[in-house]
């Protein structure tokens, strides 16, 4: 406890530099995510106006629709694009270049949706949610990469977390911008799609001050003084040289290995188990419902605001926690009550009409479930790739979660309301089942990783990837697994 709170007073720049990237990171993907929705009918309301002037004839509702539909969905698809994109930036130009390239395209989507209207163009407001979306899928990944390493041993958690903290922020100020008594009406809804522009501004303006990442700076650039400066100017002005030690015995472990493609972590048996770990944590992000399961923003949209308040707090909470109770504790309890909130939850929605009060039970357990969720897996995905991933491997592993996380949000958007048709209030125990699955898997399967230095968490991940066969075949077949069991 001593050490922890020396390090969070000596630490103030980190937590600078971490709400520097939150602003132009994660919040900006909370950010998109959430505003889509206030202004809907208004834009509706513009590609029929617009087709009547260009076309001198009234669209039919599937055109609309159809419209409407490709304004929604796009950003799906630039969240994709950017998050496949964000592993070789990040490599090439550095965490802190990449990160201030993002905001490139956030620039240029308020720039086309803010003038959408005055051009007279909804394609523009198409083409401003693909940039919008790029914009999303780089900044997620290339901020809880740079957040993750950046932050000491003792504080890696609290620092990933943020990330987590942030996206929950940006849904929030996007349902509070949506209110009719802010942005929410005809008037200023150009003005609501065009508010990305100032968080990006904002980190343009504040990044510059602060140094890329120590270990990018070390390992990946051979940059010893550079990386001394950086840890000193976010640390403190005290003695880090057993993390420094840590990271020249990374740097040693992969001997000047290039970047892995996302191909390697499904080919390379080194990082098998840490792969389908990060695959099974991060599915949960989609999968598990927490985008299906709250109240719908255009029936109760100030119960949505309580809904994004509750994400804040608890990803606040998580904070505090994931230092303390560590990270395997935090994701298997959470799954477990997630699984009784979504089991409760199927009764109460079965019940809904036989009883006046059951609709408020089914409100409560929907709140229970965030809460859950966000304590637990929204918030530990977060620093699991920095943790489990030596540094030739994480830009890849970040890319393949982010780009995992972006094709099951446009999946389960395409396929939920067939599900919701066919099973009716059943259709959560698909999601009740994975929750389930998730915490026996945590539980007996995934190692804990709070206060373990990278290559003691390769080392018992290697005891899973090499099960059953003796050290000296498994180091043999994989040069990466020699150098990290020879240090160890």
């Amino acid at each position: 406890m001593t050490t922890f709170a020396c390090k969070l007073k000596m630490s103030y720049n980190l937590f600078l530099l971490a709400f520097v990237l939150g602003i132009g990171g994660a919040f900006q993907y909370g950010l998109q995510v959430s505003i889509i929705n206030s202004p809907a009918e208004y834009i509706k309301s513009f590609i029929h106006e617009t087709w009547l002037k260009r076309y001198s004839s009234s669209p039919s509702e599937e055109t609309i629709t159809l419209m409407w539909s490709f304004v929604v969905s796009i950003y799906s698809i630039g969240g994709l694009l950017g998050s496949l994109s964000a592993g070789y930036l990040s490599v090439r130009f550095g965490r802190k270049k990449a990160m201030l390239f993002t905001n490139i395209p956030a620039l240029l989507s308020a720039t086309l949706m803010g003038l959408s209207r005055l051009c007279g163009s909804f394609e523009m407001i198409i083409a401003g949610r693909l940039f919008s979306g790029v914009c999303g899928g780089l900044a997620l990944i290339i901020h809880l990469m740079y957040a993750g390493e950046c932050a000491p041993l003792e504080l890696r958690g609290l620092i990933a977390i943020t990330a987590s903290t942030a996206t929950a922020i940006g849904k929030f100020v996007g349902f509070a911008l949506g209110l009719r008594e802010v942005l929410g009406v005809d008037a200023l809804w150009p003005i609501l799609m065009a508010v990305n522009a100032l968080p990006a501004l904002i980190q343009l303006l504040t990044l510059p001050f602060f140094p890329d990442s120590p270990r990018y700076l070390l390992i990946d650039k051979k940059d010893k003084e550079g990386c001394i400066k950086a840890v000193k100017q976010l640390w403190g002005d005290a003695d880090h040289m057993a993390e420094i030690d840590d990271m020249m015995a990374e740097q040693e472990a992969i001997r000047g290995e290039k970047a892995k493609s996302v191909c390697d972590l499904f080919r390379d048996k080194a990082v098998r188990w840490q792969f389908i770990t990060l695959f099974l944590v991060s599915s949960c992000m989609q999968l598990i419902g927490v985008n299906v399961a709250g109240i719908p923003p255009d029936q109760i949209h100030y119960v949505s605001l309580g809904v994004g308040i509750t994400e804040i707090l608890t990803t606040v909470l998580c904070g505090f926690l994931i230092e303390r109770a560590g990270r395997k504790a935090l994701l298997w309890k959470s799954y477990s009550v997630m699984a009784l909130a979504l089991g409760l939850l199927t009764v109460t929605l079965s019940l809904q009409d036989s009883f006046s009060w059951v609709p408020y039970c089914s409100v409560a357990l929907i709140f229970i479930f965030i809460m859950s969720f966000g304590i637990g897996p929204a918030a530990v995905v977060c620093p699991l790739p920095t943790e489990i991933f030596i540094q030739s491997y994480r830009p890849a592993a970040y890319v393949f979660n982010g780009a995992t996380n972006w094709i099951q949000l446009f999946i389960l958007g395409l396929l939920f309301p067939f599900i919701v048709e066919g099973l009716g209030s059943f259709c959560f125990i698909i999601f009740l089942t994975y929750c389930l699955s998730m915490a026996i898997f945590v539980f007996l399967v995934m190692p804990e990783t709070k206060g373990k230095t990278i290559l003691q968490v390769m080392e018992e991940f290697n005891c899973l990837n090499y099960r059953g066969k003796k050290r000296q075949t498994a180091v043999q077949q994989s040069n990466c697994s020699v150098k990290i069991v020879t240090r160890l």
